[in-house]
């Protein structure tokens, strides 16, 4: 596997605390919360994404050929079921990859707007395309609405339900009973995963698979780091949990706020995979930090300012990539007008973002805020499995430090109602009175302006 390193030597910021009394005031609830983890078994609500790194893969692989036999592949889901899959795109494959010549094109309908939903049809519709839909119960109203609008344009265009994949409860819900009355395929999103810890599983992996990304290489990448973080280690030694007790310690002295920001463009949903894990994972009963998405070196000319001589309320990650890839140098400049640029002669620009990554670094730390430097090698497969495995065990052991469940989401649950109610579910009605309700209230001061 490809390094990955912590740098916490400027992660207490302003805090009178020493690392010392960190481990005292926190140590013993990490290392508790670490038990825990282990100990609890797998197929218990919540846990499963533990075993995930150690999954066969055969089942994904022979479906992903599957896929990649089509022109386009359209992937249904949203929150969980949509997030890592455009992570792992982002980070692994081309940047314009649906510009260039390589088969299947990919589409995911995430979020249900009608200009989205229409314009990925109109990309796709002289050709073969595959539909896959993600969701445990199949219920979930803004996946649903578009599996179906999708679908019924598939059977007008002369395909079938043969070209539908379905990703779902291994027992029960409606796309489970739709699986089992048609001649769709079906794969298990397994019962004691979460939708935002599911990325490793078949939800993230077939269609990621399809497109040319190397599946075991990304669980290889997971279950080294969960073999580094699980192993008899001191809470000094492992990276985890001494985050974790960070981050609870900022919460505790009035750092409401977890800025993640990595240095390259292929990372910047990265951070909004990030933000869903840590928002609906430690969000509850009054408890947990906002997670800020900011992407390196864009946000330096629009958050740093704040970050630097704003409120100290924030603990700050940065990601610093060693190795980008293939590099861009700036030429010799023969321009007289811009020869006060000859200092970038010869600069490489990923060499460049580098600098400018160490540089904000300072720049924070110089404010007297807490920041954690964390460096890669290199992305590639190994390396974002263990990441992204390294974020779901340390948010985890954070909420398992909060008292919290990290596994459940009961705010979400209520907006769900909500919308059931309104749109006229049966067995919802009285949640679609208290919309209104609430509504009357929103309206009470209204002002219109046009």
């Amino acid at each position: 596997m490809k390094k990955i390193s912590f740098s916490f030597g400027a992660s207490l910021g302003r805090s009178t605390t020493t690392f010392a009394k960190l481990k005292d005031d926190f140590g013993a609830a990490a290392l508790a919360a670490q038990r825990w983890l282990a100990e609890t078994p797998s197929g218990t609500a919540g846990h499963g994404w533990m075993t995930l790194p150690d999954s066969p893969v055969e089942d994904i692989e022979s479906t992903a050929r599957w896929l990649a036999g089509y022109d386009s592949v359209i992937q249904v889901g949203i929150g969980g079921s949509a997030l890592g899959n455009l992570m792992l795109n982002q980070a692994l494959l081309d940047g314009f990859y649906n510009e260039s010549a390589r088969k299947p094109k990919f589409y995911l309908a995430d979020n249900p707007d009608p200009d989205k939903t229409l314009s990925i049809w109109e990309r796709v519709k002289s050709g073969r395309t595959a539909l896959v839909g993600v969701s445990k119960s199949g219920a979930t109203a803004e996946t649903m609405t578009q599996f179906l609008w999708y679908r019924d344009r598939l059977l007008k265009n002369g395909q079938s339900d043969a070209d539908i994949l379905v990703i779902t409860d291994p027992e029960k819900g409606i796309f489970r009973a739709f699986a089992g009355g048609s001649r769709c395929r079906v794969m298990e999103l397994p019962a004691s995963v979460g939708g935002r810890y599911s990325v490793l599983c078949p939800a993230g992996l077939v269609t990621a698979a399809a497109l040319g990304i190397d599946a075991p290489a990304l669980l290889a990448g997971a279950a080294a780091m969960k073999k580094f973080l699980t192993e008899e280690r001191s809470f000094d030694d492992n990276p985890a949990l001494k985050l974790a007790a960070i981050h609870l310690l900022h919460e505790s002295e009035s750092r409401p706020m977890s800025v993640l920001m990595p240095y390259s463009s292929k990372m910047a949903y990265f951070a909004e995979w990030y933000a869903q894990l840590w928002a609906e994972s430690l969000g509850k009963n009054g408890l947990g930090t906002t997670p800020v998405r900011a992407l390196g070196a864009i946000d330096q000319h629009s958050q740093v300012q704040l970050y630097t001589e704003g409120p100290d309320d924030k603990l700050f990650t940065l990601i610093g990539i060693e190795d980008h890839g293939p590099e861009a140098v700036v030429p010799a400049i023969e321009h007289e007008a811009l020869a006060p640029l000859k200092y970038l002669d010869g600069q490489g620009i990923g060499a460049m973002l580098n600098l400018e990554a160490k540089s904000t670094a300072a720049a924070i730390v110089k404010s007297g805020h807490p920041l954690v430097w964390i460096e890669l090698e290199k992305l590639d497969e190994e390396t974002l499995g263990a990441l992204v495995f390294f974020y779901e065990y340390l948010t985890a052991i954070t909420g398992r430090m909060m008292g919290i469940d990290p596994f459940d989401q009961p705010g979400v649950e209520q907006g769900k109602k909500y919308t059931y109610g309104l749109m006229g579910r049966e067995g919802y009605e009285k949640d679609a009175e208290e919309v209104g309700e609430w509504f009357k209230k929103i309206s009470a001061e209204r002002i219109e302006a046009l």
